[in-house]
């Protein structure tokens, strides 16, 4: 690892950090130098992505918790401030989809799983961490949409919705911490080779990779910090 790196003695928490695009970001941000701290539901696959980090020669931290329960990102956000005394980077990856059915079909729970995780569960994130940025006037907080959020998505309403109100979020959630030198982001990427997705008549070889959302990310983390891009669209070079 590059000891050199932008991100060096910098701390970067990441949600959905287990698998998929969560731990490609992680992967990426450790390699840039940055401490890992990985949060997710899932002890067994959030261990593995830091032992893929620690074997690589980065540093990750694991903390088990679910976005859609507040304590438990409050309980993460103490632990950041008091093992590193500092928070630097937020990527609110965690989401779940659901690609099925229309939406006069959909149960009122699955509903709820779909709007608590992927919108809920990001507005809980930035209640807990953001105040670690504010007292340092300093920060990064990217938020991990879709093109979905852009486009209609036939039986993908209930997700559909959970990204356009996720975008809407990150544009007012940006405006309201400018003020305190932090900058918000969003990433819309297309359909990305995940057990997420729906791959139906897709060419997984042509799709997007986890790598690919994880390079937009280290972009926007390690740009001049007099700018900020509030919005990255990835698409395939060729169609899937």
């Amino acid at each position: 690892m590059d000891t050199a790196s932008p991100l060096a003695g910098q701390v970067a928490v990441v949600t959905g950090a287990g698998r998929g695009i969560g731990a490609a970001i992680a992967r990426k941000l450790a390699q840039r130098g940055a401490t890992a701290v990985l949060c997710g539901r899932t002890q067994a696959t959030l261990d593995e992505t830091a032992h893929a980090i620690a074997d690589a020669g980065g540093k990750a931290e694991v903390i088990a918790c679910d976005v859609t329960v507040l304590h438990q990102l409050e309980y993460a956000a103490a632990r950041v401030e008091s093992t590193f005394g500092r928070l630097d980077i937020l990527v609110n990856n965690a989401g779940v989809g659901g690609f099925k059915e229309p939406l006069h079909n959909l149960l009122p729970e699955d509903w709820d799983t779909i709007l608590n995780t992927n919108l809920r569960g990001v507005y809980y994130a930035i209640r807990a961490f953001a105040p670690l940025m504010i007292r340092a006037y300093s920060g990064h907080i990217i938020n991990i949409s879709s093109l979905a959020g852009k486009n209609a998505l036939p039986n993908g309403a209930a997700y559909a919705a959970s990204k356009w109100g996720l975008n809407g979020l990150t544009y007012s959630v940006a405006e309201e911490l400018r003020g305190h030198n932090i900058r918000v982001s969003v990433v819309c990427p297309g359909s990305v080779e995940t057990e997420l997705s729906p791959h139906a008549g897709k060419d997984p070889n042509k799709m997007l990779q986890p790598d690919d959302v994880a390079h937009a990310v280290a972009m926007l983390v390690t740009q001049e910090p007099r700018s900020f891009v509030s919005e990255i669209l990835i698409r395939p070079t060729q169609k899937p």
